[in-house]
């Protein structure tokens, strides 16, 4: 695994330009929480007001478990659409953790949108959520989805019988009537939407991904940061399937944490719901500044555990290693855990390493410092006066090895960008990859980068006339 990139650029013009990506800062929008039995269409719906394949779904119930917010506007106004799991006020074991998330998530907002399949009528679960909501005193909206020509039209009026209000046929599948049912929605929204939010730093909080293959407890590890359960936990693995954003204040500073799914090794075998929980995860990460990735370390590293890692460096993002359940480590565990973490993550010995437990809470508090270390160091730049000083202090002290007979030269250097730090060196020929690893080592050794990967480029600078010689009819006939 390379921790470092190298691009050969022979007779390129320079013209990297440094730049970060701009954030805007989130406004204070309208929460829809979107809310019904398992099976009735909530996700699909979902998609079809975003206007886009985000929301997971599958023929099955019981795919979405988490709340996830997604952006929407209808009628230039915009909101936050909420989706949500199955809620059944009867359920038991994760079903019932997952219907906790959708009452939350209806009791928090400003308008529910109620979900119910029209094809099958009223039942005692929806009658029962109906009871909930009632209690809640939040504005109501009943959709009648399945809806998908005029024939059922009376199975939808069938719903008035819930005493919430009319119901809106609509059909998530084809469209049909999501435009009246939205007109809905924007009519129930208030004017001014009466939600706290957490203070965000100028260009937004900083977003941190929570990576690691399934059931390393990276749901139970936000809900701890949180302190309290924002997310679905259990002992079955892949419970996360969508990326999961939540807002966490922790020492003053507000966070984005993006809880994922897990990492399955075999992507290509997957199968519904579990492929597209995949391809948001990927998703994650680049929407993210900084991975936290979750080890289990009380059983030995993983194939998965090294290629997340391998993913978060390729990236580009920085990098802290969560080394979870620690407290169920021994002195023999640890022993051997130091000997895997030095024949397999050698390559990421910058990364921080945090050793906590999400289960009890232990070390908690010195993950965040971690994550501003590897954020700090991302950011970081040298300028070019002290690069070049220090450079030309190592190469005379060592100097590149000799190849082809030559010894090429270092000319200068320069670094080209952050987010993470780049450095291009500019050279009379090709630096071996044991001797760039040694730049990077040094750099490290230095200036710290820690939690952060580095990328090295190179660019071969020609001698004079040389290209034109190569192909001149004096050149030739010499030949």
């Amino acid at each position: 695994m390379n921790n470092d990139t190298t691009e050969v650029l022979a007779g390129a013009p320079y013209d990297d330009v440094a730049g970060d990506p701009g954030d805007e800062e989130a406004a204070v929008k309208p929460v829809v929480a979107v809310v019904g039995r398992p099976n009735v269409g909530k996700s699909s719906l979902v998609n079809r007001v975003i206007g886009r394949r985000e929301a997971v779904v599958e023929d099955v119930p019981g795919v979405t478990r988490d709340r996830v917010a997604y952006d929407a506007s209808w009628r230039g106004r915009e909101f936050t659409l909420v989706d949500t799991g199955g809620w059944e006020t009867s359920a038991s074991g994760l079903a019932a953790m997952v219907a906790r998330q959708a009452e939350y998530a209806a009791m928090t907002a400003d308008v529910v949108l109620f979900v119910v399949d029209a094809t099958t009528g009223t039942t005692d679960a929806d009658a029962a959520v109906v009871r909930v909501l009632r209690r809640s005193h939040k504005p109501v909206v009943l959709a009648a989805n399945k809806v998908d020509g005029g024939p059922q039209d009376p199975n939808a009026m069938e719903l008035w019988s819930l005493g919430i209000g009319e119901p809106h046929p609509v059909s998530a599948l084809h469209g049909r009537g999501s435009g009246d049912l939205l007109d809905a929605v924007f009519d129930a929204l208030p004017v001014e939407a009466p939600r706290e939010s957490l203070e965000e730093e100028p260009g937004g909080p900083r977003r941190v991904a929570l990576l690691g293959r399934p059931n390393v407890g990276k749901s139970s590890l936000l809900n701890r940061l949180a302190g309290e359960d924002r997310v679905v936990v259990d002992p079955v693995a892949g419970t996360t399937r969508d990326a999961v954003d939540e807002l966490v204040e922790l020492g003053g500073i507000t966070w984005k944490f993006i809880d994922t799914a897990g990492i399955r090794r075999r992507f290509r075998n997957l199968q519904g719901a579990d492929y597209y929980a995949t391809m948001r995860t990927g998703t994650a990460l680049e929407r993210a500044e900084v991975a936290v990735v979750l080890l289990d370390v009380s059983e030995p590293l993983a194939e998965q555990d090294i290629r997340i890692v391998e993913q978060v460096v390729e990236s580009g993002r920085a990098l802290v290693l969560a080394c979870n359940k620690w407290d169920l480590l021994d002195e023999e565990r640890r022993y051997y855990l130091e000997k895997e973490f030095d024949r397999q993550l050698s390559r990421v010995s910058w990364a921080p390493r945090v050793n906590i437990s999400a289960a009890t809470g232990r070390r908690i508090d010195r993950l965040v410092p971690a994550i501003q270390t590897g954020l700090a160091n991302w950011d970081a730049r040298i300028s070019t006066g002290r690069l070049n000083g220090w450079l030309k202090e190592l190469v005379a002290a060592t100097p590149p090895p000799v190849r082809g007979g030559k010894q090429p030269k270092i000319l200068f250097a320069t670094q080209a960008d952050t987010r993470p730090p780049q450095f291009v060196l500019f050279t009379t020929g090709f630096l071996e990859d044991n001797y760039r690893r040694f730049i990077e080592r040094r750099l490290r050794e230095d200036f710290g980068f820690e939690g952060t990967p580095i990328k090295l480029r190179m660019r071969i600078r020609e001698k004079k006339g040389a290209k034109a010689a190569k192909g001149s009819p004096r050149a030739s006939r010499k030949r």
